[in-house]
């Protein structure tokens, strides 16, 4: 009998073995599924992050072409292809204008105002009511990103236009409770403004498409950096109470200091509006200043009898050494040549500056020391900083803005046929050890050859706003903009 029931519960417990076995491969199966679909979201994650981060690098590159293009130094700069796109000194881009830089590949057709196209820039309309239909189109420009056989960024096209509060979402910069539609914005230096102080802004907007189908639409608002020199005279003498600036002139009737505007460059005229030929500020007086004959020192005020000699108002940033040294490292930072000339001498030559600068190619120099110009008869674009004394020959020429700030003396014992066109400050701010003073010391401009002892200064406003053409486009901001998949 106890065999035949060991027998029988043997036979009862034979299924089990299989069940177990079953319900283990039934649990690695499922396992080894999520295994697989695991691995399959971690690729597509991997598949979308690539393509996601693909596409804002193309449309970053677009944003970066777009901005780069918009600098005068950049050799493909836009006004090379559609003129007076981007404004010059103190013009304005219309609301209404947009121009677009497209990059096709292969082919590709990219109309970035046609509804049907596949790249259709339907964003614009968001920001400007009138939409692409009451815009004025520039261009399209070819991107200058292809290189040989290499496409470049995939991104398709970028858009370049003005900005105003609505375009940017809604944005009030003022704080006056109106996002207002058609009103460009400026930026001063600190903000954004409706009231056309500062330098234009202007939106740059991107969109890229890789071949896999991802999609990024960037935007910049960006403005000019620049540093917005205006000057009250031809010739400005900074000096303090006792410390009153010297002006001493040749006397030859070849030489004139003349505050009346001239000399056109490029589209820009001329002004009608006369300033001092010689200006005195920081609480000095005119008591040094000997400008004879009169009739040679023509401008704001002056007369055969009377020369234009007058105290002027310099802006705030011009009012204390402290003040000026701060605001002068602007333009040291971005210069585009720097001479710093070794002692025991301090003193770099005309021979020593950029030979590369032209009417097309005003530059901005830096001389940290003593600059002579004897026997350069060169002539100098753009704006020209020196920090010791200036060693004029006249047989030199400078077209554009020359600040002698640090020593302050402008010293001309040669003689020759050229002239200044623009405007010059000098300014005295350190003592003869070069230590900083507190206020002012007595600027001094002398020139004193005899015939032909040069032609002067001549005030031109042209040549003002031209050697001051922005060094870079700073981004004010940026966002990336949702599309529809």
């Amino acid at each position: 009998m106890t065999g035949h029931r060991q027998f029988d519960e043997s036979r009862r417990e034979r299924g089990a073995a299989l069940l177990i076995a079953i319900f283990a491969l039934l649990l690695i199966s499922v396992v080894g599924i999520a295994l697989i679909v695991s691995s399959g979201t971690d690729s597509a994650l991997a598949s979308n992050y690539r393509g996601s981060t693909g596409a804002y690098y193309a449309a970053l590159a677009g944003l970066e072409e777009g901005r780069g293009r918009l600098l005068w130094k950049n050799q493909d700069f836009i006004n090379k292809t559609v003129a007076n796109f981007v404004p010059s000194g103190a013009g304005t881009l219309d609301v209404h204008q947009v121009l677009y830089i497209i990059n096709p590949v292969g082919g590709e057709a990219i109309v970035p105002n046609d509804p049907a196209n596949p790249y259709a820039d339907n964003e614009y309309g968001t920001e400007f009511t009138w939409g692409l239909g009451g815009a004025t189109i520039q261009g399209p420009v070819n991107s200058d990103s292809p290189t040989g056989a290499y496409p470049g960024p995939f991104f398709k096209w970028v858009r370049i236009n003005p900005v105003t509060e609505f375009s940017m979402g809604d944005v009030d910069v003022d704080g006056l409770g109106v996002h207002d539609k058609v009103t460009p914005l400026f930026y001063d230096g600190t903000g954004l403004n409706r009231t056309q102080t500062g330098n234009q802004a202007l939106e740059v907007t991107t969109l890229a498409v890789l071949p896999n189908g991802a999609k990024k639409m960037l935007q910049y608002v960006v403005a000019p950096v620049s540093f917005n020199l205006s000057f009250p005279a031809a010739l400005t003498l900074l000096g303090s109470n006792g410390n009153n600036v010297q002006f001493t002139g040749p006397n030859q009737s070849t030489f004139f200091v003349n505050g009346n505007d001239q000399f056109g460059v490029g589209t820009c005229a001329p002004g009608t509006t006369p300033v001092f030929a010689i200006g005195y500020a920081g609480g000095s007086d005119a008591s040094g200043i000997n400008a004879t004959p009169a009739a040679q020192f023509p401008g704001s005020g002056g007369s055969t009898t009377a020369p234009s000699v007058g105290n002027v108002v310099v802006p705030s940033a011009f009012q204390t050494p402290v003040a000026l040294n701060s605001y002068l490292q602007n333009i040291v930072s971005n210069a585009d040549a720097t001479l710093s000339p070794m002692p025991p001498a301090a003193t770099a030559l005309g021979s020593q500056l950029p030979t590369t600068m032209s009417a097309y190619n005003p530059m901005t120099v830096v001389v940290n020391g003593d600059l002579d110009l004897t026997g350069w008869h060169g002539i100098g674009y753009g704006l020209l900083l020196v920090t010791g004394t200036l060693i004029y020959d006249p047989d030199a020429t400078w077209n554009g803005i020359v600040l002698v700030v640090g020593k302050g003396d402008f010293v001309s014992t040669k003689s020759g046929t050229n002239q200044l066109n623009g405007a010059m400050l000098i300014a005295k701010t350190v003592d003869i050890s070069g230590n900083p003073l507190a206020t002012f010391g007595p600027s001094s401009f002398s020139q004193t050859k005899g015939t032909p002892s040069g032609y002067g200064i001549y005030y031109s406003t042209c040549n003002v706003q031209a050697a001051q053409q922005p060094s870079t486009y700073k981004v004010l901001s940026f966002r990336e903009i949702g599309l529809a998949n």
